[in-house]
């Protein structure tokens, strides 16, 4: 019996001290693989911010009043898909369509003017060589009397001259002698009279092309200054028009009504007051805040990022990937933006538009576990120090 007890013992003492050895190796072989793993593998490291959002690429317009007014219509609304110069806002512009009206019928009596006084000219012109052709026709009629009656003036003197040396002859009677010299007279005086009358024509018509001169000058001046009235005139009913289309707040761009100002009928409105803004259409890019002090120079382009958007579970919705496309290199109230463009193979099962929120992680790195506590620990120890210097780089401290 006490043999067997033995053997019973030595037995047992030979299989505890084989599992035992067993236990050891596969600890042994799990701390190796612990450390292997601890040391070679390659963990992703992120960089992350709530602050983001969906944006289109080129920045929201806003619309503002130009001038200022009482409101008397309005003709958009939130969401409304509008075109470049779509009529918004109507404002109280019965002033300024009064005074167009005015200048435009002002402007209406001006060109009617001018129009008659050009009419004038055009028939002054046509007028004068007709009248100057029939003054030259009765100077050559009074030419050609003047040479009858020089032509009988030279009869009645040759006449005079007979009669006087018949008189002297005594052949004829003194009476005979008074009638041819007076009748020589006649005929002299006659032509003389002639003369003055070619005279008097030349002189009439030189002094009628001497008026028509003075009178299409006088015209023409007249024309000048109704073309004035009419250019100034024409500028004034622009400057009004200008001033009334500013009364009437239209669409800068085309795209979504994305913010809208209430506004009542009735309301007044200042100068520059903004009453919304215009998202246009475009590709969307992702726009997210950092803390400078983890995100700069460790977020850079071409890294590769994933948005999560708040209003839809990523679990049920998915996630959009993006790339990072730029950083700014200076911090704008505490935060640095960063600009990432939305990959077209990677879109959710919502819609994606402008405004939509969420946060966003950025790949920034792949390193090891090892490298991951030591750097976490040497974050811990120097983020006070870096804290106060940056405090104080911004305070303009030294």
């Amino acid at each position: 019996m006490p043999i067997a007890f033995s053997r019973s013992l030595r037995s047992l003492e030979s299989d505890g001290f084989r599992r035992s050895f067993w236990a050891l190796a596969l600890v042994v072989l799990l701390l190796s693989a612990s450390c292997g793993w601890f040391l070679l593998a390659r963990v992703a490291v992120y960089e992350s911010s709530e602050r983001a959002r969906l944006e289109v690429a080129r920045a929201a317009h806003p619309v503002a009043a130009a001038v200022g007014g009482r409101v008397m219509a309005t003709h958009f609304a939130l969401g409304q898909r509008v075109k470049v110069g779509d009529l918004l806002v109507e404002l109280e512009s019965e002033g300024e369509r009064l005074q167009l009206e005015e200048e435009r019928s002002r402007l209406v009596t001006t060109r009617h003017r001018s129009e008659a006084l050009h009419a004038e000219i055009s028939a002054e012109a046509r007028a004068w060589p007709e009248e100057k052709s029939a003054a030259s026709l009765a100077i050559e009629e009074a030419r050609a009397r003047q040479a009858e009656a020089e032509a009988g003036a030279k009869f009645a003197e040759g006449e005079a001259d007979r009669v006087r040396r018949l008189d002297k002859e005594g052949l004829l009677s003194k009476s005979d002698l008074f009638r041819a010299e007076s009748e020589a007279q006649k005929q002299r005086a006659a032509a003389s009279a002639q003369a003055l009358t070619i005279s008097r024509l030349e002189a009439e018509m030189k002094s009628k092309e001497k008026n028509r001169e003075v009178q299409l000058a006088q015209l023409q001046r007249e024309v000048a200054l109704l073309e004035g009235d009419i250019t100034t005139g024409e500028a004034t009913i622009k400057r009004h028009e200008f001033a009334l289309e500013q009364r009437r707040i239209r669409a800068p761009i085309a795209g979504d009504v994305g913010e809208l100002t209430e506004l009542k009928t009735g309301s007044f409105v200042s100068e520059g007051q903004k009453i919304g803004a215009i998202i246009p259409a475009g590709e969307l890019k992702l726009v997210a805040q950092f803390a400078p002090l983890t995100a700069a120079g460790r977020i850079r382009p071409g890294q590769s990022a994933r948005l999560r958007l708040a209003a839809f579970p990523w679990a049920q919705y998915g996630s959009v990937a993006a790339t990072v496309t730029g950083v700014a290199t200076e911090p704008l109230d505490g935060e640095l933006r960063v600009e990432l463009s939305v990959r077209p193979e990677s879109v959710p099962r919502v819609p994606l538009q402008h405004g939509l929120a969420g946060s966003v992680e950025v790949q920034v790195d792949r390193l090891s576990p090892a490298s991951l506590v030591l750097r976490a620990a040497g974050k811990l120890l120097s983020l006070p120090r870096a804290a106060a210097v940056y405090g104080a780089s911004v305070e303009g401290k030294p």
